[in-house]
């Protein structure tokens, strides 16, 4: 009896368990491909920070340049190239 079972049962694990396992997978991941709405909101919240926060820095600039106009030449370092975030919105940015 157990010659003719564990065959079967080996068989049906092959042929029904292992493609039930990999076809389960494939559908979550093709469920979590995109980005949840939690993760927009995150994305859109930090997007508005980033553009804030480069608001004040200009903001800062502009007052530190008003007190010392050659500030920013004392401070500059050739190696390190200025780093701006581009204007207005994100492209696709809703």
């Amino acid at each position: 009896m157990e010659d003719v079972l564990l065959p079967i049962v080996i068989c049906g694990m092959l042929f029904i368990g292992v493609p039930w396992i990999i076809l389960h997978y494939v559908t979550q991941w093709r469920r979590a491909r995109g980005l949840s709405v939690e993760d927009e909101n995150l994305l859109d919240g930090l997007h508005d920070m980033a553009r804030r926060l480069d608001e004040r820095l200009a903001t800062i600039e502009r007052i530190v340049a008003a007190d010392d106009p050659h500030w920013r030449a004392s401070s500059e370092r050739p190696d390190r190239p200025e780093r701006r975030l581009p204007e207005g919105d994100w492209p696709g940015h809703a």
